[in-house]
């Protein structure tokens, strides 16, 4: 009796061991997959991307706009200066809606991420971004989906909501929010969870929550906590700067990308293969924004890319006193990072409507006698209307919402074990920011002139200004010229 009895024990003890090891194995061979995929993406866009000459502004200018940013204040109150209606190529917020290979536009705005660069004439395209905290970002991006989803709290219920906005879209050319990614995700869900709390409490109009955290009234509003956790902030959200520089969001043109960033996520050590593609992109960028330092990268917009847009326009007049800052005080003009860029085409009864304020913003472009001083004047002053109108709208569209109360002040009662927990779901993007704040300091260096590069630029510009046909010449001119000669295949001698 005693065999059978050890047969069957054995047999127990391998099935069991068979149980434990089918699924190291099975976890073993996912890894393996999954580096492949990861390494096999990281290795063939590497190949396909060519840097050639940063510095100069191309035939193409993609402004590749990572959501809250502060991107929408540099397209109205810097792009729409430069740039003419004709030369902006259609909106691409669902579809490309030009022909990428031959545009007749120069420049391109969106929330597409990089992926787009393989539609367009790559070897004629400067890319330009910014960045800002990841956690800030974070922030901004759980605030405004409150404040756009709440705009729709005026209806009875979602299925009116619903409704409505259908029937108003269908009879107007207005693009909605609801159209643009990643906010076609995130507001609908927001606004599915606004009217279902609004419903279980009743739909009383004196908010019940007494909480002192703004980011906490779950009465109301879906808590920060709940947020940052849920699947889809996961999949949209987190790392979301570096997914979208590398092209890997789930609105990429790249078929791959839903794996690779699943595998990313599954086995986050993959992840330095797609940090590694995000920072040499980065390295290519004409130029590369940070929101934290507002004044000093609008400064360096101005200069690296503004007046290369006007250089080409023939409406740059140089200014030896360009450099120099305005009489006006910048700081008082400056938009507060997470009081900018919250309208995206939705006014605050219905949502949809385009912003008035941004879209009345008077067109300086093409007036003559235009300097970087100049252009950074316009600037100013244009965003200083819009943050007087989003200050405005962000108080008439949380109305029904008053206890989500989002301020700095009230970013300070979030307890630091959320904070820590953002930081590490968005690591990634942490360590890209990093990077993109070393960048950030050798434009800086650019813009004074004293970066290694700038010097013998400007030492190779003063020799052909003293023995060639460009003597007497400012040195930007010089080396516009020359681009230009370059191009033409003439000699620059």
């Amino acid at each position: 009796m005693a065999r059978p009895l050890g047969l069957g024990l054995a047999l127990a003890l391998l099935l069991a061991m068979s149980a434990t090891v089918l699924p190291l194995a099975s976890s073993a061979d996912d890894y393996a997959r999954c580096e492949g995929a990861v390494k096999g993406w990281a290795d063939s866009v590497g190949e396909g991307d060519n840097g050639g000459d940063k510095l100069n502004l191309k035939d193409l200018l993609f402004f590749l706009h990572i959501p809250r940013t502060g991107g929408r204040t540099y397209f109205h109150c810097f792009l729409k200066k430069l740039y003419t209606n004709a030369q902006e190529c259609p909106r691409s917020y669902d579809k490309l809606r030009f022909d990428p290979s031959h545009p007749d536009c120069t420049l391109v705005v969106s929330h597409d991420d990089y992926s787009l660069t393989s539609k367009l004439p790559r070897e004629r395209t400067s890319v330009v971004t910014i960045l800002r905290n990841p956690v800030d970002r974070v922030f901004s991006t759980y605030e405004f989906s409150v404040e756009v989803a709440a705009r729709f709290l005026v209806h009875p219920n979602l299925t009116s909501a619903k409704t409505m906005t259908s029937r108003v879209l269908t009879k107007s050319r207005a693009v909605s929010t609801l159209d643009i990614w990643p906010w076609k995700y995130l507001v609908p869900w927001m606004r599915e969870d606004l009217f279902a709390r609004r419903d279980a409490r009743g739909n009383d109009s004196v908010p019940s929550s007494k909480k002192i955290n703004a980011y906490d009234v779950e009465d109301m509003v879906m808590p920060l906590h709940q947020y940052i956790n849920d699947p889809v902030a996961h999949e949209i959200i987190h790392n979301g700067a570096t997914f979208q520089i590398t092209g890997l969001t789930n609105n990429s043109y790249f078929n791959g990308a839903h794996e690779v960033r699943h595998c990313v996520r599954k086995h986050p050590d993959l992840g330095r293969f797609v940090l590694q593609v995000a920072k040499n992109r980065l390295d290519r960028m004409l130029y590369v924004g940070l929101t934290e330092d507002h004044e000093e990268s609008a400064r360096l917009f101005a200069h690296m890319v503004g007046a290369q847009v006007l250089s080409q326009s023939g409406a740059l007049k140089l200014d030896v006193q360009e450099d120099q800052p305005s009489g006006t005080d910048s700081h008082s003009s400056m938009l507060d990072p997470e009081d900018e860029e919250t309208n995206e085409h939705m006014n605050s009864t219905h949502g949809w409507k385009n912003n008035e304020a941004l879209n009345t913003t008077e067109d300086d472009h093409g007036k003559g006698n235009m300097t970087v001083g100049k252009l950074m004047e316009t600037y100013e002053g244009c965003i200083a209307k819009l943050r007087k109108s989003q200050s405005s709208r962000r108080r008439i569209s949380l109305k029904k919402v008053e206890a989500a109360n989002f301020t700095k002040a009230a970013r300070r009662h979030v307890p630091e074990a959320i904070l820590n927990q953002i930081i590490s779901l968005n690591s990634l993007d942490m360590e890209l920011y990093e990077y993109a704040k070393k960048i950030f300091e050798q434009e800086h260096l650019m813009l004074k002139g004293q970066h290694p590069m700038v010097v013998q630029q400007k030492q190779l510009a003063d020799q052909m200004v003293r023995s060639s046909s460009y003597e007497g010449q400012h040195p930007m001119v010089v080396q516009h010229k020359q681009l230009t000669d370059q191009k033409a295949g003439h000699p620059v001698w």
